[in-house]
């Protein structure tokens, strides 16, 4: 029987037994809620927790060879101990997931009577909000090793029309639906994590202990995912061929993640740079730019090493982290100088970053997030409304990260607005979707990424040169989990100038994504304004469809001067481990709804015919010019403008 002794400061739990049962001891059947910090991290929580820490007292024996503790975990971000007679076996995963880990019990811990197993947060002095479940634990007498290898699984992954092995990412879920770790390790073509194992090959094997589970295959955003049920027996081996297919057409546009780390060159996180590579080849990522902190790394010598240098063309990057707002620029020079990343004004930290030879691209990252206490966008700094730095700061950035899917944001649209307003006060800079990975399957590569308009045929030869201008020429679209596409006139495309000859403009959209995402809404912004809310879902159409979920076409009166016109398409979040939508990285509330999203780049319609993208700072200038300082004669010269005009003349 269980019996709960004391929930005071923390959980204690007696488990009594005389005889191991099938060899296992059930130390606790449940999973108990504990948190460090006052406040919880989420609604999805009860308001008060179960206890700051969990102990368990069992009677057990002296263990003369190696055990086995076997738990699950739930919602870990912080770090957590988990200790047997004040001894650390080790911490829980760093990984919001629902899984199934598993700990050595090394040969003499256990002692004949009372043992206590404890699991607390590591530096509780900090106090940082921690909503955790952590329970179901059992203590089996066998190795780790052999608990693990009850069973053997061979998965074969390949492109079911070629018939070929294709890099894939292999999820594993038991029939409780959590992550279930296996025996296998990263190797020269694996990259391992609990329930997740990345195959450059195609290929993987590993054992599991015996029962159900429900196994995943997939290549990221474009491709199919093949599901199977497989039941396992002690002892027994099975081999599954698992077909997936290209999905999302995204011929002339190649996948680029802008923001890639690696343990072995940033210090944290947990993937080697060997694991990177296999990842990366698994996601689909055809250009990834290595953006360790400070450094310029180049990716080719360990993709070749790896063996996957054919499935994409690697660029040299930097993340250059300030004080006061980290920049991702490249593609850098082989051996060339590292940009100052101790100065403390924006305008020679960007100077430093364009005279390091060959950098033409600089990206603001996660301008919503605090590092080093400075939040770029932070209201303290940035007027969002007008897109004007408080502090003077320089604007000579060129991209933009309006999502960044290992630092997603409690509102998905706000980093998208903040963007529009860059460009209504006037700054050509790109839409950028990035991963900012540390990781192997926490946060993983390629989740957020950007599509460039570029020859794509050949991923292992990618010409750098063409990305990189039309990268700064804004034409691209942005994924996380969907596509928006947005043509105007039959013909300009995102980061294109349209003439607009007639007095109605054609507007084209398609809606991209696989078929294990949705897309529920889209929106239609002129100047940052919405103008058209499109609910996909009263189309009756089938938004679970693979490839193409909805097209459709709008007609809109020529507007009275230039605009920037962006598609948005929008879908419920990714529950599934397969692609689980990660929550907010740093939220402004306990409450979250989970979403995928896909953006157009901005197409300007030049309505005034004079050549140039005229933006609302441009018109706004123009208006209060001609008004003399007269109130009255500025609001009846705004009339003829948008929102957008009227809100940088007000500021103005």
């Amino acid at each position: 029987m269980i019996k709960i002794i004391s929930v005071c400061f923390g959980l204690s739990i007696l488990a009594f037994s005389d005889v191991f049962v099938s060899s296992q001891l059930v130390l606790t059947e449940q999973l108990h809620h504990l948190r460090i910090g006052r406040e919880r991290e989420w609604t999805e929580f009860p308001e008060k927790q179960e206890a700051t820490h969990l102990e368990l007292k069992f009677e057990g024996r002296d263990n003369r060879s190696e055990q086995t503790i076997r738990l699950r975990q739930q919602d870990v971000k912080q770090a957590w101990r988990l200790e047997l007679n004040d001894k650390e076996l080790g911490q829980l995963a760093v990984d919001e997931n629902d899984m199934v880990i598993y700990f050595g019990v090394p040969a003499g811990l256990l002692t004949d009577g009372e043992n206590v197993l404890r699991i607390d947060q590591v530096q509780r002095s900090q106090m940082v909000p921690d909503d955790i479940r952590v329970g179901e634990i059992v203590l089996d007498q066998r190795p780790r090793s052999e608990v693990l290898a009850e069973a053997t699984v061979q998965i074969d992954v390949v492109d079911e029309q070629s018939q070929q092995p294709l890099p894939a990412r292999i999820t594993i879920v038991n029939q409780d639906g959590a992550l279930q770790s296996t025996n296998m390790l990263s190797n020269d073509h694996l990259a391992v994590r609990p329930g997740i194992v990345f195959t450059s090959t195609g290929k993987a094997s590993f054992g599991l202990p015996a029962g159900t589970s429900t196994i995943f295959a997939g290549r990221g955003f474009e491709y199919s995912l093949a599901q199977v049920e497989i039941s396992v027996n002690v002892g027994e081996k099975v081999v599954q061929k698992m077909r997936i297919r290209r999905e999302v057409s995204t011929d002339g546009y190649v996948a680029c993640d802008t923001h890639v780390h690696t343990r072995t060159h940033s210090g944290h996180g947990d993937a080697t740079v060997d694991e990177r590579m296999i990842t990366l080849a698994a996601e689909g990522i055809e250009l990834p730019v290595a953006t360790d902190h400070n450094v310029h790394i180049d990716h080719n010598e360990f993709a070749r090493k790896m063996k996957v240098r054919k499935y994409f063309t690697p660029v040299i990057g930097n993340e250059v982290t300030t004080g006061i707002g980290h920049f991702n620029a490249f593609p850098a020079g082989e051996g060339s100088m590292i940009p100052n990343y101790q100065l403390t004004d924006w305008g020679s930290i960007l100077n430093s970053i364009y005279r390091t030879p060959n950098v033409k691209v600089t990206i603001l990252n996660h301008a919503r997030d605090l590092h080093a206490g400075t939040t770029p966008f932070g209201t303290r700094l940035h007027n969002a409304v007008v897109g004007e730095n408080l502090e003077g700061w320089p604007i000579t950035f060129n991209g933009f990260e309006v999502v960044n899917s290992s630092a997603t944001q409690t509102d998905v649209l706000q980093l998208f607005q903040d963007w529009m307003g860059l460009l209504n006060r006037g700054y050509l800079i790109t839409p950028v979707g990035s991963s900012d990975s540390h990781d192997v399957g926490r946060h993983f590569v390629g989740q957020g990424r950007t599509y460039i308009r570029c020859h794509d045929s050949d991923p292992g030869n990618i010409d750098v040169d063409m990305a990189v201008s039309n990268f700064l020429g804004g034409r691209v679209m942005v994924s996380y989990g969907l596509l928006a596409e947005l043509t105007v006139a039959g013909k300009y495309k995102s980061g294109e100038l349209a003439q607009t000859p007639d007095e109605t403009i054609e507007l084209s959209v398609r809606v991209l994504g696989p078929h294990w995402t949705n897309a529920t809404k889209l929106n239609l912004y002129a100047n940052g304004q919405l103008i058209i809310e499109q609910d996909l879902l009263t189309d009756q159409v089938d938004t679970m469809q693979p490839g193409l979920k909805w097209s459709g076409k709008w007609r809109l009166p020529k507007p009275k001067h230039d605009v920037h016109l962006v598609a948005i398409a929008l879908g419920l979040g990714i529950d599934g481990l397969y692609w689980k939508t990660a929550k907010p990285y740093q939220p402004a509330s306990p409450e979250w709804k989970a979403q995928v999203v896909g953006c157009s780049g901005a197409i300007w319609l030049d309505v005034d015919g004079d050549g140039r993208r005229t933006s609302a700072h441009q018109y706004a200038i123009r208006a209060v010019d001609r008004s003399s300082g007269d109130l009255a004669a500025l609001l009846e010269i705004l009339a003829d403008y948008d929102e957008a005009v009227a809100a940088q003349a007000a500021h103005l």
